[in-house]
């Protein structure tokens, strides 16, 4: 029971340690934690590509060329061609960038002691502005400025219910990216809350044990077991989340895009 005394401190402990604390500079003008691992991540991906680009060969071989590969084509060929349709290719270089940028953020995250830079709001506000500029400039591009603000309303609809109709439709529009950025963050975020409050549950009932190997403090450490097992499915599920989370958002702005370039309602 000692250790559940501890737990509402270590919780608020473990939250505060998620915060965006400053690593060079301050929150003003500096880089924080989640900036700093967000740089980690740019540079993995760039290793990974030019890896990837180095390596790869008219039949490929090796786990990562393949590994790399079976998801370049399941973003091509599900979710570029699936779902925009006859204009995917030059929109794809944009959706694979989106998805193996988050992809990496969320799974460097996951590993002790480093943090995902989707696991802060700005970082995945910023991607979610990027998406919406993209989408918005197409759709502008395709049916001009005008054009475009005049095909968020359905056609066929009889005045003045396409006024009130066009109004929600903006609405909506202009929601997105706010949706796309908290989805995003959230699912991150509350994971590794998750996991790290098991990671205490179980170090809390141990620590006496650590402290003093006896008969009744290895009986107590008992539960740590149950904690840790627990701990290891919601890691193992949560590497699930990591390629989902990529990939809804990835899927999404595909949506938004192909909503954008369609002709009309």
């Amino acid at each position: 029971m000692d250790a559940f005394s501890k737990l509402p401190e270590a919780i608020n402990e473990l939250v505060s340690e998620f915060s965006s604390a400053p690593v060079v500079g301050d929150l003003g003008a500096g880089i924080t934690q989640y900036s700093f691992w967000l740089l980690v991540s740019a540079i993995v991906l760039l290793v990974v590509v030019f890896a990837f680009v180095k390596k790869q060969t008219l039949v490929p071989k090796g786990l990562f060329v393949n590994g790399v590969e079976y998801l370049v084509e399941y973003v091509e060929n599900d979710v570029a061609k699936g779902v925009v349709g006859t204009e995917w290719r030059k929109h794809f270089p944009f959706l694979a960038t989106i998805f193996f940028f988050i992809l990496i953020n969320n799974f460097i995250g996951l590993i002790p002691g480093m943090k995902p830079g989707t696991g802060a709001i700005g970082c995945t506000a910023a991607l979610a502005l990027v998406t919406f500029i993209y989408f918005v400039y197409f759709g502008c591009k395709k049916h001009g400025v005008i054009g475009y603000l005049k095909s968020l309303a359905p056609a066929g609809v009889a005045f003045p219910m396409n006024v009130f109709v066009w109004v929600i439709e903006v609405f909506s529009l202009l929601l997105r990216p706010i949706t796309l950025a908290i989805r995003l963050f959230c699912n991150m975020f509350a994971g590794h809350i998750v996991m790290g409050s098991f990671a205490i549950m179980a170090s809390l009932f141990a620590q006496p044990l650590l402290e003093q190997v006896s008969a009744m403090n290895a009986l107590g450490a008992l539960p740590s077991l149950a904690w840790v097992a627990i701990l290891l499915i919601i890691y193992a599920v949560e590497l699930i989340v990591a390629f989902v989370q990529a990939y809804v958002f990835t899927v999404l702005a595909a949506v938004y895009i192909q909503i954008a370039e369609a002709e009309g309602h």
